[in-house]
């Protein structure tokens, strides 16, 4: 029987945790007798043969390291049908029967497209927002989450030596994830999240009011992404408040930095499950995590799946942010 050849690519946005993902792919695959060729620059890589084939020192020491060292890039030709043709085409050129993608649920349309062109792929979440729905956690959400509360710990130190109120815009343009637990650990006033429409004289300014009641006089206000619109809110609640109001957007820093180790593992494990069912010659898969698990599912219903909000973590934090 020929030696079983896998190949491995991230794509769409970089997370912190896909190198942990790409290194046990490469491991897991070689111990199992396969060749893996490692692609550069997502489905680009396929389309213009940028593909190398990977040893077990090719991915040595990468699993603390931010980014992806495959790169990642948007490719307009591999949404069309010729371009689709033609990566798979170049997949069997190189007797590459299957794929693992690491990236977000457009990356998994993509794993699909080439699945139903003849080779095997499986999906792996790899995005710091959290927002794909199959599963409760994607790789670079723990890492982005630590980030965002080590800078906004750090600009509460300003807000208190001033008496001010901070306003700090994390990442998360249609989940909340990210604004929702950052929020919760920093001991946020308010929360805004994209999922829970909002009031600003209920949501926010009532709620300084009645924490300057309690003697309090510095705030943080944790928005996401998908709000927007902080330089305004900032200035709203100075000119209704008469209290200092600065605005920060984290920005990118969030999706860099040195990996947690749940993110380590967690990418670990994956890579490890995505090899196993492409040994097993199954494809239009998904690895994700449901109930704490490593579980696998097909693509047509992970695409499928809602997400869901935890609306009772949003009310707790309501609650206790007094």
């Amino acid at each position: 029987m020929a030696q079983k050849s896998i190949a491995v690519l991230t794509s769409g946005g970089d997370a912190p945790g896909m190198n942990a993902a790409v290194r046990a792919v490469v491991r897991a695959g070689i111990n199992k007798g396969m060749r893996v060729y490692g692609v550069y620059r997502g489905y680009n890589g396929l389309l213009n043969g940028d593909v190398q084939e990977m040893n077990l020192r090719s991915v040595s020491d990468i699993i603390g390291f931010g980014g992806t060292m495959l790169y990642t890039a948007r490719s307009e030709e591999f949404a069309t049908p010729a371009g689709i043709k033609k990566a798979a085409d170049f997949c069997r050129s190189i007797d590459v029967s299957g794929v693992v993608v690491i990236g977000g649920d457009g990356s998994f349309k993509g794993a699909r497209a080439l699945t139903n062109a003849g080779i095997n792929c499986i999906g792996i979440p790899g995005t710091i927002d959290n927002d794909i729905a199959c599963s409760e956690y994607t790789v670079g959400f723990d890492t982005a989450m630590n980030t965002a509360l080590q800078m906004v710990d750090r600009i509460r130190d300003t807000a208190q030596s001033h008496d001010r109120c901070s306003i700090v815009e994390v990442m998360g343009r249609r989940c909340g994830d990210i604004a929702l637990q950052t929020g919760i650990a920093t001991g946020a006033t308010a929360i805004l999240v994209p999922e829970i429409p909002y009031n600003i004289e209920r949501d926010v300014i009532q709620r300084i009011v009645n924490t300057q009641k309690t003697g309090k006089k510095h705030f943080i206000i944790v928005v996401a992404e998908g709000v927007g619109k902080v330089a305004e809110l900032a200035n709203y609640i100075e000119n209704r408040l008469g209290i200092e109001t600065r605005a920060t957007i984290l920005g990118h820093v969030q999706r860099g930095g040195s990996p947690t180790l749940r993110d380590r593992v967690v990418a670990s494990e994956m890579g490890f499950r995505a090899v196993e069912l492409l040994e097993k010659n199954l494809g239009n898969r998904v690895v994700a995590m449901k109930d704490g698990k490593i579980v696998d599912l097909d693509i047509n219903e992970a695409l499928d799946m809602q997400r869901v909000f935890d609306e009772d973590l949003y009310k707790i934090a309501m609650t206790i942010s007094i």
